[in-house]
């Protein structure tokens, strides 16, 4: 399989590292690498355009807008692909990480029920802002008359 540079940029990271930028280890990276390449080569087994990007390329954009959540034009920019390709992209990986069922994220039950769980409350509430009354004369600008 052939790997782009940025592949081999970031494996040449330290572990924690590479968490921190990736947002995922570097184990769980390369197991999720061959899900997709499975599926991309089932993908296109027939006939099909292949993509200008690599599959790693395409799981580190995936990984880059679940981790930092930039809008998918800035991925597009970066990437130097379309917008709406960025778009097919992340949800075809999904689609594929979704059903293979190896990388699943807990229920709201399993937060419930596993006492090792803590939850934190945040309290976001909105808070009123004090704006001038309607009809005052502070705050209401002059309307001026100019004739000439």
């Amino acid at each position: 399989m052939k790997y782009s540079k940025l592949f081999d940029k970031n494996m040449n990271l330290s572990d924690k590292k590479f968490k921190q930028i990736i947002g995922v280890r570097k184990d769980t990276f390369k197991e999720m690498l061959d899900v997709l390449s499975v599926a991309y080569t089932e993908k296109h087994k027939r006939r099909g355009r292949h993509s200008k990007l690599c599959i790693d390329e395409i799981l580190f954009m995936t990984l880059r807008y679940w981790r930092d959540y930039v809008t998918q034009l800035v991925l597009a920019n970066d990437f130097e692909v379309g917008e709406a390709t960025v778009h097919d992209w992340i949800v075809w990986v999904e689609n594929v990480l979704v059903k293979c069922g190896k990388f699943t994220v807990s229920g709201k039950r399993e937060l419930l029920t596993n006492p090792n769980i803590e939850i934190v409350v945040i309290d976001a509430m909105e808070s009123p802002i004090q704006r001038p009354k309607k009809g005052s004369e502070i705050g209401t600008p002059v309307k001026e008359n100019i004739t000439q």
